[in-house]
């Protein structure tokens, strides 16, 4: 017998694996790494675009395979690199003294910044994006927020309301073609004052620090 006839009508040699079909979790957690590789460096906007076509696109388990055969794991989701999944939701509840989430931490979908004279410094240089949009919804009264970005993270205040306060955003934390994280700032702040920082790191040295 030199082979069968599949399911579908065509034939099918002895011995030979069927394709195993994709979910839309399999598909899900593809575009995450993509997602994730392009914010450390490794992919292209361009790239980027093509890839998660293909993705959301993609019928099989090895379609999704081919997608990421050039990343490394540690490109992967918070799953696959053994940490927590991240909660939708962060609250900060913080009257008087200091916050700060940095180093390697996990973006989650909304920040929910409920801030009274204080402090309060979300760095993104080594952090984890599983998201593409992170929305901070605000009521803050008195003190700082300061948001430290590097390249692909783009920042918006205009549907922020702000009394007596004053919001820092630099023209390189704008949005681009390779923006993979929109961080929009929602609510109200009074008496504030918003800055975001861009690290004066050559693009060079971004580009080996997400290698590493």
């Amino acid at each position: 017998m030199p082979g069968e006839t599949s399911t579908t009508g065509r034939p099918q040699r002895l011995g030979a694996a069927p394709a195993l079909r994709a979910s839309h979790a399999d598909r899900d957690r593809t575009v995450d790494l993509l997602r994730v590789a392009a914010g450390d460096g490794r992919l292209t906007a361009a790239e980027l675009d093509e890839r998660l076509e293909s993705a959301l696109g993609a019928r099989t388990l090895g379609e999704l395979a081919e997608l990421t055969t050039d990343l490394p794991a540690t490109a992967g989701t918070a799953h696959d690199r053994g940490t927590p999944d991240v909660a939708d939701v962060l609250r900060i509840d913080q009257e008087g003294g200091s916050f700060r989430r940095d180093s390697r931490w996990t973006v989650p979908r909304r920040v929910e910044l409920l801030s009274s004279w204080s402090e309060v410094t979300l760095d993104f240089t080594e952090a984890q994006l599983t998201h593409d949009t992170l929305r901070i919804d605000m009521d803050m009264r008195g003190g700082l927020l300061r948001l430290v970005t590097r390249p692909g993270i783009s920042v918006n205040a205009d549907a922020l309301a702000v009394r007596y306060g004053k919001v820092t955003i630099p023209r390189q934390a704008g949005p681009t073609e390779s923006t993979v994280l929109h961080v929009e700032l929602t609510g109200q702040m009074d008496f504030s004052r918003i800055a975001v920082r861009v690290p004066r790191r050559p693009f060079r040295r971004w580009r080996h620090h997400g290698a590493a």
